[in-house]
Order: structure tokens, then C-alpha cells, then sequence
């Protein structure tokens, strides 16, 4: 193969460009590792894509990509041995069980030859290995186990079937239905051995994965973009500012923001890409690749100009985080599963202006909120969207106090409901029982009265005892409910009872009291953990209307009332209540 017939660095190539190559394993890799269920699953998604219908008769099943370093007459294997084994493994069985005469002859081309460094055999193994039986070498066992999981899962299927596998398999033209990879050749780079056993090792413990993202910068860097003067100069700024663009990306604040991911992108601009192409969930894993490979394939490419459309996609999300409505806005509606790509596109409208694109977000959430506040009672889906807009809605209503609040602690922390007073019909049992002993423990520590240093004194000799007496901590546990007057409600489960508290606090508060979670609050506000406006308004009884505030209790009128203040905070967003004018 001379210079001229050197694919391009980056590309997709079907599997039939690969017949005729030579492939070198070098000694720094492992052997071949595949087992049934890796066979076995490839073969399924093959075998999928070749039966599904479709009106794209281009469209193609892309295997990961395969790295490549040119070195005298062979390619040298950086990454992707597995995959280029398996697929000779399968070739060499549909050539004796399927063609029955040397690929050569249906194809004008031989199969691929694989050479391994530690294994000079390797290649004679794998042309007889229909009738080898040698399972002494540990690379030859799993070869040879691997054809066996081929040979299985042939059994099943016919000629016909065979024969529309190895159309898809080996198609030659681009405009047919094929397998392909991701070829991504090195050798430019590459100087000498160490440095492609350098990438072999930053690959292999994932420091720099071949992500969408990785695969789209090398398209981008490519040097035949640009004029040679230019190149370097190029590279170098279209680096810079996507290493910009991901730094700001890695910042949780602007993250939560406009994703609800956690750690699905390690490299997180590939969101960004993901968004632009209209990735969906069901598409294949390298599908936004395949389109900006695309895009790179027309003869006239302006490498700057695609950059540039990149750049301002991202900097909307950054123009929209620093508006702080928009902020609250966009980031009540991802979080509520909105699709940002959907309001960008909204924004975006023929003479939309700002106030238009922000009456259209405060549509949408009217659309999420259409509830009636005397309807919902815990366990219902809306109140945590309700509660969520509340505490939101509370901090935008401050316009003087520049306070957001925090989508990356709300979805790391898992924010969730909760009960204000906690439900008493059954006193708490097992690890429960000992946190509620604690919780009376810690809270009448400090008392001065006769009756709080009983309880005090009561319960830390419960929790000294192996074995806590049943009647015992049950009478303890009356005396307890007496005091603080929290005996059962038939409205524990209503709006006005209800509140946003973190995964974490939740589970401690859920069988407190309301004076020790009110007492367990503020300590966590004094301490500087962050505590939702709402939540903690709540429990300071800020919404609360009675003449003279008791700060032990959280009666009825309490709860009418907060749900009252939440009705009045969101008045612009509930549809009218009923037995109320808006």
C-alpha cells in the first residue's frame, strides 16, 4: 500500500477495506480475552441491524473504534484486538461453513492476517482452527472457546440467514447497509514504540477514552483542515477554547443546570454534541460521531465555521445561566425533564424576543403545576415538582438577595418529601427505635426543667440495655408523645404537612419529632449546610399566623397556613383553586 492509499487519519471504514491487511500485535498488549456472552453479544447486534427495516439503505452498525499505527508493511494494533479477533473468528467461519471455498475467490480479497508478537503461530492456528483442538496455550483457548460460542450460535440459523449476515458484513460500497469501524490511525503521531505503548496505556485505564468526544477533536485537529501556514495556530485555538469549554462544563452549578446526568459523560462537551445531532437514548453509541464525520466528509468544509456553530451553542447555556430568572426558569424545567435542545430551538424563533422566550418557560411550568393545593396528599408526583417551584419561586420573589438556588446539590443530594410533623400511629422499631432515643437523648440533654432531665436520663438508659424492655420503651414513648401534645392528625398527609429535605436528612428526621427536627434544622443552618428557603422558613414557622407563635407544636392551623403562603407564592402559576378567586 503506498502513501497515496492510506486512509484518512479518522474515519469509518467497512469491514470489507479491511481483507487484505496485515495486523501486528504487539508483546505490551494481553491476549485475546473474549468469552461466549462477548461473542455472542455482537453477533445479536449484527444479526439486529441486519434485519431491521428502513428506508436508509446507507445506514451502517459501527463497531468501537480501532487504533492504528502504520509500521513498514503492517498496521500495528494500538487498540482493538478483541474486536478485529472476534471479527476474523467469524469471517474465517462463514468462508468454511458458509462459502466453503476461500474468501478470495467470492470476494477478490483474502481475509485479514493478524500477527502476534508473542505468538508467531498465531496465524496458522487461526486458519485451522474449524478443526483445531490444541488448548494448551491460554490465547489459543479462548480463541478456540470463542469459536466454539460462533459455531452455537450459527446452529440456528439457515442459509438465507447466512447469506444476508456476510452482505452486511463484507458490503463494499458506502451507500449499502454495513458493518463498519471507527479507524483512527496514529502513525503521524506516533515516533516511536514507547509512544504507542503510551496510548495503549492511557487507553486501556480509561484516562483518555475514545468517546464521541475524543473522536470528534481529532476530526477537528486534523492538520489537512487548514492552510499549512495555519495549522498549528489553528489546532492550538480550537484546543484552548474546547479545553475552556469543558472546564466550564465540569462546574456543578452550570452542570445540574442543564443536565440531569450524573456521570454518564466523562467528557462532558460531548452533551453538547449529543444536544446539536439529536442523540436519543435508543441511537447507537457512536451515533453523534458518525454525523459530525459527516459533516467533515463535504469537499468544501469550513472547519472554523463549524467550530464557531459549537461554540455558540454552548455559550447560550452560559448567557442563560448568568440571567438569573432564566437560571430558575430553565433549570426548574430541565430538572422537571424538559429538553433543554427543545427550549434552545424555542429561543431561537424568528423575532422572539427575551420577554417572549420567558413568558413561553412560565407557560410550560403552568403546564407542569395544574393542580389543586386541597387535592394533593403524599405519595403524589406533583407535590415535589409544587415544592420544588416554591422554594424557587421564593428566592426570585427576593430580588435584592442575588441567591440561586443550587440544581447540583438538589440532584446529587437526592432532595425528596417529607413529613413537617411526623406520623405517630406506631412508635418506631428496630435501628429506628435507638435513632429516636437519641434524638430525645440529645434534645433534653441541655434541659433545665425537672421533666426534660427525666427524659434525658430515661432514655440513655434504655439505649445502655442489650435488650430494650417492649412495654418499657412503649410507655416511654406515650409519656414522650404526651408532652409535646403529637398524638395521631388526620391531615399528616396533606400539602401543608409536607416539605423538601435531602436523601440524607430524610432518613434521619423521618421518625423525629417536630421540635427536634425544628431544633435539627437550625443547628444544620448555623453549621452553614445548605437548607432549602422554604424548608427552613418552614421551620422557623415563618408562615405560621397565629398571634402568639408556639414554636414546640405544628398544629393544623400551622399547615393551613403554610399551604396558604405556597397558594400565594405561586398564584402566577396555579390554575384557580376552588372556594378561591385569583
Amino acid at each position: 500500500m503506498n502513501e497515496s492509499q492510506l486512509p484518512q487519519k479518522l474515519c469509518l471504514r467497512n469491514i470489507y477495506e479491511l481483507l487484505g491487511e496485515v495486523f501486528y500485535i504487539p508483546a505490551y498488549q494481553r491476549g485475546y480475552r473474549w468469552g461466549a456472552s462477548q461473542v455472542k453479544d455482537l453477533l445479536d447486534d449484527i444479526w439486529e441491524f441486519s434485519q431491521s427495516a428502513g428506508g436508509n439503505d446507507s445506514a451502517f452498525y459501527c463497531l468501537q473504534p480501532v487504533v492504528v499505527i502504520r509500521q513498514n508493511d503492517c498496521w500495528q494494533v494500538v487498540d482493538g484486538q478483541q474486536r478485529l479477533t472476534t471479527l476474523r473468528l467469524i469471517l474465517h467461519y462463514m468462508e468454511q461453513e458458509h462459502l466453503r471455498r476461500p474468501l478470495a475467490d467470492a470476494y477478490k480479497k483474502s481475509l485479514y492476517t493478524l500477527q502476534y508478537e508473542t505468538r508467531p503461530e498465531c496465524e496458522a492456528f487461526l486458519q485451522r482452527i474449524h478443526e483445531e483442538s490444541n488448548l494448551d496455550n491460554i490465547d489459543f483457548y479462548h480463541m478456540v472457546k470463542a469459536y466454539e460460542a460462533i459455531q452455537t450460535w450459527f446452529a440456528e440459523k439457515d442459509f438465507n440467514d447466512n447469506n444476508k449476515l456476510m452482505a452486511i458484513l463484507l458490503a463494499k460500497s458506502a451507500e449499502e447497509r454495513a458493518v463498519k469501524v471507527i479507524w483512527y490511525d496514529l502513525s503521524d503521531e506516533c515516533v516511536n514504540n514507547d509512544y504507542a505503548i503510551d496510548v495503549f496505556s492511557r487507553i486501556n485505564i480509561g484516562k483518555i477514552p475514545l468517546t464521541n468526544a475524543e473522536l470528534i477533536k481529532a476530526l477537528f485537529l486534523q492538520k489537512n483542515h487548514f492552510h499549512n501556514d495555519q495549522a498549528r495556530l489553528k489546532q492550538l485555538q480550537i484546543a484552548t477554547e474546547w479545553d475552556a469549554i469543558e472546564k466550564r462544563l465540569q462546574e456543578p452549578a452550570l452542570w445540574y443546570f442543564i443536565s440531569n446526568s450524573n456521570e454518564r459523560y466523562p467528557t462532558r462537551i460531548e452533551y453538547i454534541f449529543d444536544l446539536m445531532k439529536g442523540k436519543k437514548p435508543s441511537d447507537e453509541a457512536f451515533f453523534t460521531f458518525h454525523k459530525f464525520h459527516e459533516d467533515f466528509k463535504t469537499d468544501k468544509i469550513d472547519v472554523e465555521q463549524l467550530w464557531q456553530g459549537i461554540k455558540r451553542y454552548f455559550l447560550t447555556f452560559d448567557e442563560w445561566f448568568q440571567d438569573r430568572e432564566l437560571y430558575h426558569l430553565i433549570g426548574y424545567l430541565v430538572d422537571c425533564g424538559k429538553e433543554i435542545a427543545t427550549l434552545k430551538q424555542k429561543s431561537e424563533q424568528e423575532n422572539s424576543t427575551k420577554t417572549d422566550f420567558k413568558n413561553h418557560l412560565k407557560t410550560q411550568i403552568r403546564g407542569l403545576v395544574n393542580v389543586q393545593l386541597d387535592n394533593l396528599e403524599y405519595g403524589n408526583a406533583d407535590i415535589k415538582k409544587l415544592l420544588l417551584l416554591f422554594n424557587i419561586q421564593t428566592l426570585l420573589s427576593t430580588k435584592e438577595a442575588d441567591v440561586r438556588f443550587p440544581f447540583d446539590r438538589y440532584k446529587q443530594e437526592k432532595w425528596d418529601i417529607e413529613h413537617i410533623r411526623s406520623q405517630t400511629d406506631s412508635s418506631p422499631a428496630g435501628t429506628a427505635r435507638q435513632e429516636w432515643l437519641r434524638d430525645i437523648e440529645t434534645y433534653f440533654g441541655k434541659s433545665e426543667a425537672k421533666e426534660g432531665q427525666e427524659f434525658a436520663t430515661q432514655a440513655s438508659s434504655l439505649l445502655d440495655k442489650e435488650r430494650i424492655d417492649e412495654s418499657e420503651f412503649k410507655e416511654f414513648y406515650e409519656r414522650v408523645i404526651r408532652f409535646f401534645k403529637q398524638g395521631p392528625i388526620s391531615w399528616g398527609d396533606q400539602l401543608g404537612n409536607l416539605a423538601l429535605l435531602d436523601a440524607t436528612t430524610n432518613r434521619s428526621y423521618k421518625n423525629a419529632l417536630f421540635p427536634i427536627k425544628r431544633a435539627r434544622i437550625i443547628d444544620n443552618d448555623k453549621n452553614g449546610v445548605f437548607i432549602p428557603i422554604g424548608t427552613k422558613n418552614v421551620f422557623l414557622k415563618y408562615y405560621s399566623r397565629q398571634s402568639v407563635i408556639e414554636l414546640m407544636h405544628w398544629e393544623e392551623s400551622d399547615a393551613k397556613d403554610y399551604q396558604h403562603a405556597i397558594g400565594e407564592m405561586l398564584k402566577d402559576y396555579l390554575p384557580e383553586q376552588e372556594g378561591t378567586s385569583k
